[in-house]
């Protein structure tokens, strides 16, 4: 059974997803046609997308993670992305709930199976205030991951 509270990281204080994208990426290399990651390296959180693969990084606050190809043993897999509509900060409650609003029901979507029975569990990725109220960072994204281990392949489906 996965757990009860997913874990949830804030992205630091940059720009969102679409403003950034040509300006950042880090050093992962992508498919010209497919944009799957090829080559391991660092990518930056607002170049991921949905269906990269990267590993966990020992931070609370998160720029960058490295990010690898979904055949080779990974920690995470983003399933889903979504922006917070504009406006004002709407405070951590806000975002937590927002995300637990999307992301679980991605989640049974995404996994094959209802998260209550799962054994794979989920966290955000999410931005922080300064982000939010000075470059319009809104995008929240969701990713899978094993308690059990390190993973190979997608979770796509899976339905564990």
């Amino acid at each position: 059974m996965a757990a009860a509270g997913a874990l949830v990281l804030a992205t630091a204080l940059l720009g969102g997803c679409s403003a950034l994208d040509g300006i950042l990426g880090g050093s992962v290399t992508r498919d010209a046609q497919t944009q799957e990651v090829t080559e391991a390296g660092d990518a930056d959180v607002f170049t991921l997308r949905v269906g990269d693969c990267f590993n966990d990084v020992d931070a609370t606050e998160v720029t960058e993670v490295p990010a690898v190809p979904c055949a080779d043993a990974h920690d995470n897999e983003v399933y889903l992305s979504f922006d917070m509509p504009d406006g004002e900060w709407p405070g951590q409650e806000a975002i937590d709930a927002a995300a637990e609003a999307e992301c679980t029901p991605a989640f049974s979507s995404f996994v094959g199976l209802d998260y209550d029975s799962s054994s794979l569990d989920w966290y955000a990725i999410y931005p922080v205030q300064g982000g939010w109220e000075d470059l319009g960072d809104r995008e929240i994204l969701c990713a899978v991951w094993d308690p059990a281990g390190m993973i190979e392949g997608t979770l796509a489906g899976a339905a564990r």
